[in-house]
C-alpha cells in the first residue's frame, strides 16, 4: 500500500475527484486515498469551510454557480416531508395488476417506498431507469416485477440514460408514468436541467397511457434547458404544500390538472 499523501495535497486531489464526478462518497474517497472515513470527513469539512464543496448525506458535491444540477443525495435532503406526502398520494392511485413507469428522482424514489408499503398491492410491473428506485422496489419482489431500462450510468443521479435506455421503452407500454423534473411552467412546460435525462423523460411520457408529473413546490414557475413536454402533453401534476398559489392558478388556467398533496 502506498504512503498516504500530505493533507494539503490529498484535499486538492479530493476536490479534483469531486469536480470530475459531481458527487463522491466518503467510502470511495477513503479507498482512493488509503485513509480512514474519519480522515475523509475531516478533509471534507475543511473543504466545505473553504466553500469549495458542499457536504451532503454520505459524501460531498462540488459547489457551483448558476444552473447546477444537484446530486441525488443533495436533493434527498430538500423538502423531504413534502416529497413523502406527494409520494403517498401518487402511490394511492396505483392499482394491482397494472404497469407503471417510475422515472428517476428523489420524489419518485419516495413513491417507490410508498408502493412497497402498500401490502394490498400485487401483480404490479414497474419499469424504471433509476438504480436507487430498483433497489427500493427489490424487497417487494415477487409481488412486484421490476424492470430496469439499461443504458449508460449517470453517477450524479444514479440513473440510466442513452444509449439503450429508450430501446426497452420503445417496446413497452405502461398504464401510468410518474415523471420527475426540475421545473414546471405554465408556458415553458415541463423541463429538466439535464439534457440526457430530459430526452428519456420525453420517451417515458409517450410510452404511457397517462403521464403525471410529480414535483415539490420549489420547482413550479421555473424553466430549464431540457424540454420534456408541454403542459397539454401530460395528464396531471402532483405537487406539495409549498407551491405558490399564483403559480398554481396559472397552471390550472393553462389546462393542467393540479393536485396539492397536503
Amino acid at each position: 500500500m502506498s504512503e498516504p499523501l500530505p493533507a494539503a495535497l490529498r484535499r486538492e486531489r479530493m476536490l479534483e475527484l469531486i469536480g470530475e464526478h459531481g458527487f463522491m462518497r466518503v467510502g470511495d474517497l477513503s479507498e482512493a486515498f488509503h485513509v480512514s472515513d474519519v480522515t475523509v470527513r475531516t478533509d471534507l469539512d475543511h473543504l466545505d469551510r473553504l466553500q469549495s464543496i458542499r457536504r451532503v448525506h454520505g459524501g460531498a458535491v462540488l459547489r457551483g454557480t448558476g444552473m447546477r444540477e444537484p446530486s441525488f443525495e443533495e436533493s434527498l435532503e430538500s423538502s423531504a416531508e413534502e416529497k413523502r406526502r406527494i409520494a403517498q398520494h401518487a402511490a394511492a392511485a396505483v392499482e394491482s395488476g397494472s404497469s407503471l413507469i417510475l422515472d428517476v428522482g428523489t420524489t419518485t424514489t419516495a413513491i417507490a417506498r410508498a408502493l412497497v408499503e402498500r401490502t394490498d398491492l400485487d401483480d404490479l410491473t414497474v419499469i424504471t431507469n433509476g438504480l436507487t428506485i430498483a433497489l427500493e422496489l427489490e424487497q417487494a419482489i415477487p409481488r412486484f416485477q421490476v424492470v430496469v431500462t439499461g443504458g449508460s450510468l449517470r453517477p450524479l443521479q444514479h440513473s440510466l440514460v442513452e444509449p439503450l435506455a429508450s430501446t426497452l421503452l420503445d417496446r413497452m407500454h405502461a398504464d401510468l408514468a410518474y415523471i420527475g423534473c426540475t421545473a414546471v411552467h405554465p408556458t415553458g412546460g415541463i423541463t429538466n436541467v439535464n439534457l440526457p435525462e430530459a430526452d428519456l423523460k420525453r420517451v417515458m411520457v409517450g410510452a404511457a397511457t397517462r403521464a403525471v408529473v410529480v414535483a415539490d413546490g420549489s420547482k413550479l414557475g421555473r424553466t430549464h434547458l431540457g424540454r420534456i413536454a408541454a403542459i397539454d402533453e401530460v395528464d396531471g401534476l402532483i405537487t406539495g404544500s409549498t407551491a405558490d398559489d399564483a403559480v398554481l392558478a396559472e397552471l390550472r388556467s393553462a389546462g393542467l390538472d393540479v393536485t396539492v398533496a397536503a
